[in-house]
């Protein structure tokens, strides 16, 4: 396979990764759990102070996952646009790339702790063919 199509494959899956975490964040404050309904509004209720702001656990929750659009976003554009150089300036493509790429292993593994399988698949195996990309010649 060619660096672009693994490049492009990669832009791919943190796609689909960003479909499902939009729809997690959609939903997350509205869980159908009683307990876990429970959890939220102990979240939302309860606001401190940090760092000069009055904020709760949910809001934290809400700005990370925010953040994490961000990322995802801005992951996808360098992956998609480097892909289109990479046969043409390969060393400058790899440094691009390199800490998306190890970026993305760290994800897949922090997702499988923390989170769910699915997630942790689609950030590890994009990670995996970064790293493809970084030792092919």
């Amino acid at each position: 396979m060619s660096s672009k199509l693994l490049l492009r494959i990669a832009a791919v899956l943190i796609t689909i990764h960003l479909l499902g975490h939009t729809i997690g964040h959609l939903n997350w404050d509205n869980p159908t759990d009683p307990g876990m309904a429970k959890v939220v509004r102990v979240m939302k209720g309860y606001q401190a102070d940090f760092m000069g702001a009055s904020k709760s656990m949910a809001d934290y929750h809400t700005g990370y996952s925010i953040m994490i659009f961000g990322l995802f976003g801005m992951s996808i554009v360098i992956l998609w646009l480097t892909s289109g150089f990479i046969n043409e300036n390969r060393l400058i493509a790899k440094k691009v790339v390199c800490p998306v790429g190890f970026a993305y292993i760290f994800f897949g593994i922090a997702e499988y702790m923390y989170f769910f399988p699915f997630a942790a698949a689609t950030s590890f195996i994009a990670g995996l063919l970064i790293m493809i990309v970084l030792v092919k010649k």
